[in-house]
């Protein structure tokens, strides 16, 4: 037994000194100290076979040696965790490679992409602003309408084309999406007595074909004023503050006749396109201009609709869209790309 125990030992030895790894130093303490299988405690469980006089002097010896491959196991393992030799002596190749390897704390960190406003919208904010510096307040509604609101009350006669399905959608109960911000104006009217002077800007839809200069779903801000003796020269020296508090003195509107229902006289104006500077340009359809809305001179049944005496008192109304000014804002040649969703084209802004 003791011949047996001194051999192991010396096997144990040379096992340490040969392991490199934690992994190799973990396999030599199950192989020689495991519970299981390991060598040290097979010949321990022999130790009752031998003389009753020997069993003493055995059991010291193979605790010595128990002991001895412990220490060893443990002296081994801080070696082996070590960073090689090797490596610790090992020094980048060139100086590049060492300046590579360094932290540069002044570089600045990197910076999370902040969103902006959407250039409709920014748009639509520095139309307010122009409004409310003129005197007027801002009133929003539904853009799910009902027939009165949408047609009756503004004078809208019932063979209108604009109610047919092809222009306008239409919903459940005769209820429809709106297609002007004008229903606002008879909302407003209803509950308020004159003077009154509001912007409702909103969402409208039309079936509108999609083109460079249509688009079905839009932005619209319509506007309103109502007092005693307001004429349609109110109404052309507030378009002309408008542009020019907009894209400058140098900016030239137009004021054509047209028709609307619910003004009358009515007109259309336009704006110097921005594009061609007056020149003409595929957006501007070669003309140098570029409507952007309809205009006029309140009706008097409308007046009378909302319980206004139209001898009392008169009014104008314009509405125009806010997509067509964010393109002449920014010279963007096609409305369809506002409503893309192509971030490339909108990070711009």
């Amino acid at each position: 037994m003791k011949e047996q125990l001194q051999a192991l030992a010396g096997e144990a030895r040379k096992a340490i000194e040969q392991a490199t790894t934690p992994q190799d130093l973990e396999a030599v303490r199950v192989a020689f100290l495991g519970r299981k299988s390991g060598r040290l405690r097979d010949l321990m469980s022999s130790l009752g076979t031998l003389p009753p006089e020997e069993r003493p002097a055995a059991g010291q010896l193979a605790q010595a040696v128990q002991k001895e491959i412990e220490d060893l196991l443990a002296a081994h393992a801080g070696q082996v965790s070590e960073v090689p030799k090797a490596e610790k002596k090992a020094k980048p190749a060139t100086r590049a490679a060492a300046e590579a390897d360094r932290l540069d704390v002044t570089l600045p960190g990197r910076a999370t992409r902040v969103g902006t406003r959407h250039p409709v919208l920014a748009t639509m904010d520095e139309l307010i602003a122009i409004f409310l510096g003129l005197g007027y307040k801002v009133a929003e509604g539904p853009e799910v309408e009902s027939h009165y609101y949408a047609w009756e009350a503004l004078n809208y006669p019932d063979d209108h084309p604009a109610m047919d399905e092809q222009m306008t959608f239409y919903l459940e109960n005769g209820l429809l999406l709106r297609s002007q911000t004008s229903t606002m104006q008879i909302r407003t009217m209803q509950v308020e007595p004159p003077p009154v002077a509001y912007i409702v800007p909103g969402r409208t839809y039309r079936r509108d074909r999609v083109d460079a200069t249509h688009h079905h779903t839009f932005y619209q801000l319509e506007g309103f004023k109502v007092a005693r003796g307001i004429t349609f020269g109110d109404l052309k020296g507030t378009l002309i503050a408008f542009a020019r508090a907009l894209f400058g003195e140098s900016m030239n509107v137009r004021v054509r006749p047209d028709f609307f229902p619910f003004t009358e006289p009515s007109a259309e104006f336009a704006l110097t396109c921005t594009l061609c500077g007056g020149t003409g340009c595929r957006t501007c359809s070669g003309t140098g201009w570029l409507e952007v809305g309809g205009c006029g001179v309140i009706d008097e049944n409308v007046l009378r609709n909302v319980g206004y005496d139209p001898e009392e008192v008169s009014g104008f109304a314009f509405g125009f869209g806010i997509d067509r000014f964010a393109m002449l804002r920014h010279r963007i040649e096609d409305i369809r790309l506002l409503w893309s969703g192509d971030m490339r084209f909108l990070r711009q802004f």
